[in-house]
């Protein structure tokens, strides 16, 4: 977002500090005399807004609930939800996610309250008026499919008056439902088309159309979902300028200012050194050779993730094909088709032994091209650094320490910081230190999607074959599909057929899951279709070895309201199982 260079003049006007968590200061807080006075303060009001929207634990780092899915595995930030063996309503996570997100409803509701009286013109009260809305709404949105029904405050609740009685009871789930979708409907009629390029990043009217057909998505309302997605998909009452981005891999390394059309609403990171600001990702995703990263790859691909791609005709992929019996062979078999043995320097494979480095990469290269994008898979290369932060080619290769050394990131190879025998990410990651633009692994400078159209093209697809329009939706589903060369389904082969409702629903989430990667969305779409249940299995490694466990409980469907918010507010009650 170009919005985030005024964040460090935002006025004090606007600063929660966990809100529902009472520790809020009125304090802190100017005075009506001395700001809500001019248009600079409503932006920078807006601004305050944005900025909590970012903070990690509120939507800024999105990309992180895939380990909470079968398409990633990883030991933080969200371990507790991602196992389920140690979930509870004392999770740091869950309160924190709580916490963030009430600070982001009553900074919207702040806003709201003070900007209606202010003396300025009226257009500028109802654009900033729309973000706010938008904005609380995608937090109640959020909380609505963490924990179901939560406590509502508007902008009448004043948070100077009311920090500590903060004690509403929990509104109904439809009512938050209700509450979501009036937001969203004023929103629509509040927001601009589009914003001045100096505004980049701020809500639109089109992005308010995206959230709320999501919003009638996940409660199953199909037809005003396909209402919601065909407007901006097809421009039915305004040219909104959205476009798929021509070049898949291009899309996920925009920096610098650089901007898609294909972004609804999205956070674009500025400067990836200490003048800017940018997520952190590469702590999360990124190996020990990312910028000499310390730790690094707390979240890695899962098996899971990699075999669902497809072979490059649309087949679907299969190891025995390639390593006869991989399938059931167990570690050790699997380990002769892929290991080879490198020096104790780790700066040479030594000997490939039994395995044929060339048909291992075959069984990656030869399948859908997001894949690669996506996933440093073994014997490929990635552009790394070395000690001194300058850019170093690595590879990753599967090294059997019975018969040499073991990869070392300071030489030639890419080592896992956690000691799995995983894949490692490659969406996100930036290569090199480009050009010496990027000098710190926890400055991620890559604009990041929260709405984007190709998942609003996925989603229209799933709403058109909710409504028995299969061929609708095969046709969106090919939008996708073609971006990346991969076989249109439907178009020749008894294997991209498509015969009914159902598989056609088991194609759309495996496109998801393959579009998506790396997104942080898989986790919701399993959650609201009732697939969580069948999804979840023990995390193994390459060679099928334990990683660690992962449990599941008809509770995990629903997260506990945090503990410490039920000693605050006694009017809360605890969701069941909890």
């Amino acid at each position: 977002m170009k919005i985030i260079q005024s964040l460090y003049v935002i006025s004090a006007a606007v600063t929660l500090t966990c809100c529902e968590s009472l520790d809020y200061a009125p304090g802190d807080n100017l005075s009506d005399t001395t700001f809500w006075q001019t248009e600079d303060h409503a932006r920078q009001a807006a601004v305050g807004m944005y900025s909590a929207m970012k903070a990690p634990w509120c939507f800024g780092m999105d990309f992180t609930f895939d380990m909470c899915s079968d398409i990633a595995d990883g030991t933080s930030p969200w371990a507790d939800v991602a196992q389920g063996n140690t979930f509870s309503s004392v999770s740091a996570g869950v309160q924190n996610h709580w916490q963030y997100l009430y600070e982001l409803v009553h900074r919207a509701n702040t806003v709201m309250r003070n900007v209606a009286g202010m003396p300025i013109d009226r257009e500028t009260i109802e654009r900033v008026t729309g973000e706010a809305k938008f904005l609380r709404a995608m937090a109640y949105f959020r909380m609505l499919n963490c924990w179901g029904g939560v406590p509502y405050y508007d902008e009448t609740c004043d948070i100077n008056q009311q920090f500590a009685n903060l004690d509403a009871p929990r509104s109904s789930a439809d009512e938050i439902f209700g509450h979501i979708i009036d937001d969203l409907t004023d929103a629509i009629a509040l927001l601009p088309v589009k914003w001045d390029e100096a505004d980049l990043g701020r809500a639109t009217r089109g992005a308010a159309y995206a959230l709320r057909g999501k919003v009638y998505l996940y409660s199953q309302h199909w037809d005003e979902a396909i209402s919601d997605f065909e407007e901006i998909v097809y421009n039915r009452h305004a040219d909104y300028g959205y476009a798929l981005h021509d070049d898949y891999n291009d899309l996920f390394r925009l920096y610098n200012g650089r901007h898609s059309d294909e972004m609804i609403f999205s956070i674009q990171s500025i400067d990836g050194n200490t003048a800017g600001y940018a997520l952190d990702i590469v702590s999360y995703f990124g190996n020990k050779s990312t910028l000499r990263l310390i730790a690094g790859n707390t979240i890695v691909p899962s098996t899971t993730l990699v075999d669902m791609y497809e072979n490059a005709d649309g087949t679907d992929f299969d190891w025995d094909s390639y390593f006869p019996g991989f399938t059931d062979g167990g570690s050790d078999l699997r380990r002769k088709y892929m290991c080879v043995a490198i020096d104790q320097s780790s700066t040479e494979v030594t000997t490939t032994l039994d395995c044929d480095t060339s048909k291992v990469m075959d069984a990656y290269r030869k399948r859908d091209p997001r894949l690669n994008l996506n996933v440093i898979t073994p014997y490929s290369h990635y552009l790394g650094t070395d000690a001194g932060s300058e850019p170093r080619d690595k590879q990753f290769v599967l090294a059997d320490p019975s018969k040499g050394g073991a990869p070392m990131e300071a030489m030639a190879f890419i080592r896992n910081s956690q000691g799995w025998n995983s894949y490692f990410w490659r969406k996100w990651i930036p290569t090199g230190n480009l050009d010496g633009y990027w000098g710190e692994y926890n400055r991620t400078p890559y604009e990041f999607p929260l709405i984007r159209l190709g998942d609003v093209i996925l989603m229209l697809a799933e709403a058109y074959n909710e409504t028995d329009e299969l061929e609708k939706a095969m046709a969106e589903v090919n939008k996708i599909r073609r971006r990346v060369a991969m076989p249109e389904l439907g178009s020749g082969p008894q294997w991209l057929s498509v015969a009914d409702k159902d598989e056609m629903t088991a194609r759309i989430f495996r496109e998801r899951a393959c579009e998506l990667a790396g997104e942080g969305h898989r986790y919701w779409d399993l959650k609201r279709r009732g697939m969580l249940k069948n999804s979840v299995k023990n995390a193994t490694d390459i060679f099928g070895d334990l990683m660690f466990t992962r449990t599941y409980q008809p509770r995990h469907e629903l997260w506990p309201i945090p503990l410490v918010e039920m000693e605050r507010n006694t009017n809360l009650t605890q969701n069941e199982g909890w």
